[in-house]
């Protein structure tokens, strides 16, 4: 009986809520059904992956394609990971989306954000993975407050299931921001960046790094070439999106 009711009761104050705070879509003012959902508008105007697209980086490619496919990029450099996925293509209304959630405080943006990347990344979880956040150096948590990945990877933990750790990688350098640089810049900025804190916690296991948004994958080799010497089974990558190349 006290089960029905505290139930009947979390409904009361659901609808209460929902009355006097209707939910809206993320990214206008417009009424949405649920949540940490999109309107239609919105929805139209957000570059989803879909289709084919790159096994290691996520990119989209041309064409429908059907098993794993790798990207020029990837071909040519080749990644310290085994697979990647990412939710969005990074231009438009994304690149708004990803830079409210790193740059302006929009938390809760987060939510909504890791149930994309959830779906894309199904035939990559498994309830053992264990979920790491790409880290920021303390000096850029300090002024930012938060670290966006690390929002990602727990509201992905929440969904999957799957375990996250916070802290098992860790930001040694105060590295200058990446942009304006190219690609090969990008990766002599983040090198030797990144350091394993609980090398213990990785060995054996199949880890997923997240991050927001890769462009080069400067930043996330620096991560994987990081955790090899801890020997993980496998490295996986998670993104909420992607910068693609003008084809």
């Amino acid at each position: 009986m006290q089960a029905t009711l505290q139930r009947a009761g979390g409904r009361t104050v659901t609808l209460l809520r929902d009355a006097l705070y209707p939910p809206t879509c993320l990214m206008c003012d417009a009424r949405v059904q649920e949540v940490g959902g999109l309107c239609p508008d919105c929805w139209r105007e957000t570059p989803f992956l879909s289709g084919a697209t790159c096994d290691l980086c996520g990119t989209d490619l041309p064409g429908e394609g059907k098993g794993p496919m790798h990207c020029d990029d990837c071909l040519r450099e080749g990644r310290p990971w085994a697979e990647g996925r990412a939710a969005l293509r990074y231009g438009g209304l994304a690149r708004r989306f990803v830079l409210s959630l790193k740059h302006g405080d929009r938390t809760e943006l987060a939510r909504g954000a890791a149930a994309w990347m959830h779906r894309r990344a199904r035939d990559v979880l498994t309830p053992e993975t264990l979920l790491l956040p790409v880290p920021i150096h303390r000096w850029r948590l300090l002024k930012r407050r938060y670290n966006q990945s690390a929002l990602l990877a727990q509201e992905l933990a929440r969904l999957s299931g799957c375990p996250w750790d916070p802290l098992a990688l860790t930001r040694t350098r105060h590295t200058p921001p990446q942009d304006s640089r190219s690609a090969s810049g990008r990766h002599l900025n983040v090198a030797g960046s990144i350091s394993v804190a609980r090398p213990e916690a990785i060995r054996g296991r199949h880890v997923a790094l997240v991050d927001d948004v890769m462009t080069s994958g400067a930043t996330l080799t620096a991560c994987a070439e990081a955790l090899a010497p801890a020997q993980p089974s496998r490295i996986s990558v998670l993104l909420l999106a992607r910068v693609a190349k003008d084809r």
